[in-house]
């Protein structure tokens, strides 16, 4: 088949129209109600074209930041209890991981819960953590006073890094957390594990493109035991103290998460978990700044759930959890309403 650029056909019984679907153009009823000539109808065409040009250009020369899609979303309101945090004091963060888990239609179910499940205290702030494809119906659909973050983002910027999503491609969809450094990207899963100095890069990174970071450190079993933990803490901790600046610290929170306590069963007792943070703040005090570790959030990430919350989160140094398999429940939402 032959591509033409097509003819205009005019008549008073049918309306004049141009073959070729590529300019699918047609003209009012106005202008085929009107006798006239094949001028007439070519000038009424031209002008629909030029409509239709100036339209694209439009489109086109919108700011991108006026079309992001958190933007168009209308998310339920949520609803919160309490009195807020004083001023100059630590707000609670509560962080829920949800890891790679969950279809479409259980997170449906879990945003519905969560929905639902009345007011947050006004002196804590909530984020989950959801897998890359279960952002934009969190975005769209879960209440509005909990945050969304990424699992992960990546050490670059846009570009051919096929496979990896940016920092600068989540802020435009509208998430304003990401967890990094997690245990479980340390340690890898069937591939090279990230190092502290990844970990580091990748902190700078999202927080340059105006993204919150949770950042994960923590010591496994048999280094809890040999009594090193604040030493593997402190090799954790360096690379991002070495790069980061004071500015930075106050988007960023801690989440201390005991590798032998994740996905165990077994958790630290509230007074093993608050003797390590207050160990982490006074690192941070000698390391970066008393007025930076007086401020930083460090949450405990070792198996918290409901039955457990209360108790760790009633310790000084303690400003919150980052808490995986009850986030995917409603027993999140205990961990919540423990916050002192």
């Amino acid at each position: 088949m032959k591509r033409g650029r097509g003819t205009v056909s005019v008549s008073k019984r049918q309306r004049p129209h141009i073959i070729d679907h590529r300019f699918a153009f047609q003209l009012p009823d106005s202008v085929n109600s009107t006798p006239g000539s094949l001028l007439f109808a070519t000038v009424a065409l031209l002008t629909h074209f030029v409509t239709k040009i100036v339209s694209v250009v439009q489109y086109f020369s919108t700011p991108i930041s006026t079309m992001a899609f958190a933007d168009s979303c209308s998310r339920p309101a949520g609803s919160s209890k309490g009195e807020a945090a004083p001023e100059g004091t630590r707000k609670y963060l509560l962080g829920g991981n949800w890891k790679s888990n969950g279809t479409v239609a259980s997170c449906e179910k879990i945003i519905a819960d969560f929905n639902a499940a009345g007011p947050i205290p006004a002196n804590a702030e909530v984020v989950i953590g959801v897998p890359f494809i279960h952002i934009p119906i969190c975005l769209q659909s879960l209440r509005s006073d909990i945050e969304i973050a990424a699992q992960n983002c990546s050490l670059t910027g846009t570009g051919a890094y096929t496979g990896e999503v940016t920092a600068s491609q989540l802020k435009d969809l509208g998430v304003t957390w990401v967890i990094l450094g997690h245990s479980e990207r340390r340690e890898g899963f069937g591939m090279a594990g990230e190092d502290s100095e990844l970990v580091a890069k990748k902190t700078k990174m999202a927080l340059s493109e105006g993204l919150k970071v949770m950042l994960c450190i923590g010591e496994k079993k048999e280094e809890r035991e040999a009594g090193t933990t604040m030493d593997v803490c402190a090799e954790q901790l360096k690379p991002c103290a070495e790069i980061l600046s004071k500015e930075d610290w106050a988007n960023v929170s801690i989440a201390y998460e005991p590798v032998w306590a994740i996905g165990t069963g077994l958790t630290a007792t509230p007074e093993m978990a608050q003797e390590t943070h207050a160990n982490i703040r006074q690192w941070m005090v000698d390391n970066v700044g008393a007025d930076v570790a007086d401020a930083v959030r460090i949450q405990y990430g070792g198996s918290m759930k409901g039955a457990n919350a209360e108790g760790l989160l009633s310790q000084p140094d303690i400003d919150g959890g980052l808490i995986g398999g009850a986030s995917l429940t409603l027993d999140f939402f205990k961990c919540i309403n423990a916050v002192p």
